[in-house]
């Protein structure tokens, strides 16, 4: 595959009984996964300890760059269990109680967040079963509210319940999210995706125990309600990457604002430098259609002509039947829009340190040269990052670096290809080391042109420079 051509938005895919089996890991990659995603909501520790084995295996044996995040389940409200199916019509009558409050009402059930009727008011509106069922708060009472329901649906045991608008008192962390967490760290995953982030001191919890551990993992902040999105740019400073979890997001928030938020969210990522995922409903027919919808297809290319850093595949590739297809969909989808050009959010992004404005004068220099590499060396990742802000269209990325633990993380940027390599005292020796290792991949061949953002010796100093040469025999 010409280095040119290759696919600049990262592929996630959800792993799940359709493909945790070692032979569909390693057919997943190879048909372009980027990272695989281990929801706990769903996965138990022996799953995630097997799971993470498989993938570095197979992925050091071809030689790929995958990385994994483990996604928090997060404090979910929920009903409880029911005797039988409650087949709710328009008009009637619903209670929701808590604390163990016996109900008068016909039909009634329990909600494990025990703060439900203290922080709802008259009026406000309940969706159940990912807003399925709506109801209407039309009384309070001790430790019930009675509610009308407005769209009818058959209720079922433990089904989800968001509350829009609803200022939620749940803790950032549960208790199992932090022993998930813990396991994460042991595992060696390398993102974590926490859920249900309302502010910037949630996602400051999470690194508080990653600091307290000396734990390299980053974290990405899903912002699923309309607390999160008041928030948002403070929330993506504290972040290390932004997912726009549009299911419960667009539950929390009216439909039609959804594309809005997805592109604001965008915009403000490119502007702070930091990664941004799009994610649920991509492909969500897929899970039992061999071919999607053409709004899904519109929908896919919507986010790889916005230049989302990543698109992520939930259901599709979990549990679905056509896991392999899914993943070939999405790259044949961003590889066509991406030769297409994008929406030029980042076409004007201000680069604040000096170091970054050097590294995009590499990348300048690099696209008007038509350079067949971008070469950057990097130990803590902020140079890729800054060279993945650029969205170069023409001149891939090549990210190089001694430190495991973040080639694994570099996955999650736009176009960054990461390998390794044990860095010298050297800095010429590294970028003939560099390009030696790009020819041998076949990524590069003699008479390439390739730009290098490296340090050269000047009269015994390291100096921070640009340099440009052609690939020899």
């Amino acid at each position: 595959m010409s280095p040119k051509t290759s696919r600049r938005t990262r592929i996630i895919a959800t792993l799940g009984p359709a493909t945790e089996s070692p032979e569909m890991i390693q057919k997943m990659i190879e048909a372009g996964v980027n990272i695989f995603r281990i929801n706990m909501s769903h996965a138990n520790h022996g799953q995630v300890r097997e799971s993470v084995k498989i993938i570095r295996e197979i992925s050091h044996k071809q030689v790929t760059r995958v990385g994994i995040m483990m996604d928090s389940r997060g404090p979910e409200i929920r009903t409880g269990d029911v005797p039988k199916d409650l087949n709710l019509e328009a008009g009637q009558v619903i209670g929701l109680t808590v604390r163990g409050e016996k109900s008068a009402e016909e039909y009634s059930v329990d909600v494990n967040y025990d703060q439900l009727v203290e922080d709802i008011r008259v009026g406000d509106v309940v969706l159940i079963d990912n807003g399925n069922i709506e109801l209407k708060v039309d009384e309070k009472k001790h430790n019930q509210l009675l509610c009308k329901v407005l769209t009818p649906g058959t209720l079922k045991s433990r089904r989800h319940v968001n509350l829009p608008g609803v200022r939620v008192n749940l803790p950032s962390l549960t208790q199992q999210d932090k022993e998930d967490i813990k396991l994460g760290i042991e595992v060696g995953i390398d993102w974590f995706a926490m859920s249900f982030v309302r502010e910037p001191e949630d996602v400051r919890q999470l690194k508080a125990i990653l600091d307290y551990h000396n734990a390299p993992q980053k974290v990405v902040a899903k912002l699923e309600d309309q607390e999160g999105i008041r928030n948002l740019d403070e929330i993506i400073e504290a972040a290390d990457a932004i997912m726009v979890a549009r299911g419960d997001l667009g539950i929390e928030c009216p439909y039609e604002e959804l594309p809005i938020i997805q592109r604001r969210m965008i915009k403000q990522c490119a502007q702070q430098g930091k990664p941004v995922i799009v994610a649920t409903h991509m492909l969500e027919s897929m899970i039992s259609s061999p071919s999607p919808t053409r709004a899904e297809i519109t929908d896919t290319a919507n986010a790889v002509y916005e230049q989302a850093d990543a698109i992520m595949l939930s259901g599709e590739t979990s549990i679905g039947k056509y896991p392999l297809k899914c993943v070939e969909m999405m790259d044949r989808i961003s590889r066509r829009i991406e030769r297409s050009g994008g929406a030029g959010f980042y076409d004007n992004v201000k680069m604040q340190s000096k170091f970054a404005k050097l590294v995009k004068s590499a990348a300048v220099l690099a696209e008007e040269c038509a350079a067949d590499a971008l070469i950057v060396f990097t130990s803590s990742g902020i140079i890729a990052r800054n060279a993945a802000r650029l969205r170069l269209v023409s001149t891939p990325i090549y990210a190089f670096s001694s430190d495991n633990n973040l080639l694994n993380q570099l996955p999650m940027y736009w176009g960054i290809q990461p390998s390794y390599l044990e860095t010298s005292d050297d800095p010429e020796d590294n970028v003939s080391r560099a390009v030696a290792k790009l020819v041998d991949r076949g990524l590069l061949q003699v008479g390439n042109t390739v730009v290098a953002v490296t340090e050269v010796k000047i009269n015994d100093r390291l100096v921070d420079t640009i340099l440009m040469s052609t690939v020899e025999s």
